[in-house]
C-alpha cells in the first residue's frame, strides 16, 4: 500500500563538479574540507552516488536520475530536494536559494519530466522572490508532514518567514517553527539536519530546540498524528541520524539514511523503526563533507503516474 509521506519514486541529481560548497560554509557547520584534490572528490561523489541508486532501485524504489555536467558551478547539485518539492493532488513548488551557486541548479528538464509522467497540475514558481533576498530552501528547510499537513520549520536565512506563510497557504499546510542550535549553540541551517518524519515514527533531537514551550509542542503535534518519537542525541545528529527519508520500496517501507547515520543509531531506536520500516543504510561519506546527507540527495515525488 502506497504511504502519503512516504513517496515510492525520487528524483536524484548525478554529481560531475562536486565539492564542498564555499558559499555556504558560514551557516552549515556540517561541513568538512575533503581531503583529497577537487577531481578525485568529485569522482569518488559521483561514484558513491551510483551506489546509492543502485540500492533504492534494488530495493524497488523508482529513481530518476539526471546528471550534472558541472558547466554551471553547481557543487552541491547532487541535493536537489532543496530547490523543487512535489505535492499530493499534482501539485509542484519551485524555491528560492539563499546563495547564487544553488539557483543555478533549477532545470526545466527535471520540471518536465515530472509533468510527462506524472499528473501535474500546477507549478508555482516562488524562485523570483530572490530578487528580494528571500529564500525557503525547500524540504530542508521545510520538513513536511504531509499527513497531518504540518510544515516544520526551524528559523533561518534559509527559511523567510514570510514566505514560509504563504507557502503554507498555497500548499495547504499549517507552519510551526522554531529555533533550533548544535552543541556549540550555532544556529541550525536546515530543519531536515535535525528531524525526519516516517508514517509511524518521527526522528528528532528535541534537545536542539532551545525554548522548552516551542519543544514541547513540536513534541506533542508529532504524537497527535500517531507517531512515535525517536528523541536522538546531539551527537546523533552530528552523524546525519536526522538526515533520513522513508520511501516505498517493493516490500513496503524503507528508511533511506547512511551508513554513518545508521552506526550512531542505538539498538532501541533501531527496533522502533523496524516495527514498520526497513532501514537501508547507504554509504555517501564524500558527499556528507558538503554538509548533507542521504535526505538531502533525494527529492520524493509524491505524484500520480499518468
Amino acid at each position: 500500500m502506497l504511504s502519503l509521506q512516504a513517496p515510492s519514486a525520487v528524483v536524484m541529481v548525478r554529481p560531475h563538479a562536486f565539492t564542498s560548497n564555499p558559499e555556504t560554509r558560514d551557516d552549515n557547520a556540517f561541513q568538512t574540507l575533503a581531503d583529497r584534490s577537487a577531481k578525485a572528490t568529485s569522482a569518488t561523489a559521483r561514484d558513491e552516488h551510483d551506489k546509492a541508486v543502485e540500492q533504492l532501485r534494488a530495493a524497488g524504489v523508482t529513481v530518476h536520475v539526471f546528471d550534472d555536467h558541472g558547466d554551471l558551478d553547481t557543487p552541491d547539485s547532487v541535493f536537489p530536494n532543496n530547490w523543487f518539492s512535489t505535492h499530493p493532488g499534482g501539485h509542484v513548488a519551485i524555491y528560492p536559494m539563499f546563495v547564487p551557486s544553488r539557483r543555478r541548479e533549477r532545470r526545466s528538464d527535471v520540471i518536465e519530466l515530472l509533468k510527462r509522467e506524472y499528473r501535474v497540475q500546477d507549478v508555482i514558481d516562488y524562485s523570483g522572490l530572490e530578487q528580494d533576498d528571500l529564500a525557503l530552501e525547500g524540504t530542508g528547510a521545510m520538513v513536511l508532514d504531509h499527513v497531518g499537513r504540518i510544515a516544520y520549520t526551524v528559523k533561518s536565512n534559509r527559511a523567510d518567514p514570510v514566505l514560509l506563510e504563504r507557502f503554507c497557504t498555497h500548499f495547504n499546510y499549517e507552519p510551526i517553527a522554531f529555533e533550533a542550535r548544535d552543541a556549540a549553540n550555532r544556529d541550525v541551517y536546515h530543519t531536515n539536519v535535525l528531524m525526519a518524519i516516517g508514517t509511524q515514527y518521527a526522528l528528532i533531537c528535541l534537545d536542539m530546540i532551545p525554548d522548552a514551550e516551542r519543544r514541547e509542542t513540536v513534541k506533542s503535534r508529532l504524537e497527535e498524528s500517531g507517531r512515535t518519537v525517536v528523541d536522538l542525541s546531539h551527537q546523533q545528529i552530528a552523524e546525519f541520524a536526522g538526515n533520513a527519508i522513508e520511501l516505498t520500496g517493493k516490500n513496503g517501507l524503507v528508511l533511506a539514511l547512511s551508513s554513518r547515520a545508521l552506526a550512531a543509531l542505538t539498538p532501541n531506536q533501531i527496533a522502533t523503526i523496524e516495527e514498520s520500516a526497513t532501514l537501508l543504510p547507504l554509504s555517501v561519506p564524500t558527499i556528507e563533507t558538503a554538509g548533507g546527507s542521504v535526505r538531502c540527495m533525494i527529492a520524493g515525488i509524491h505524484l500520480s503516474r499518468r
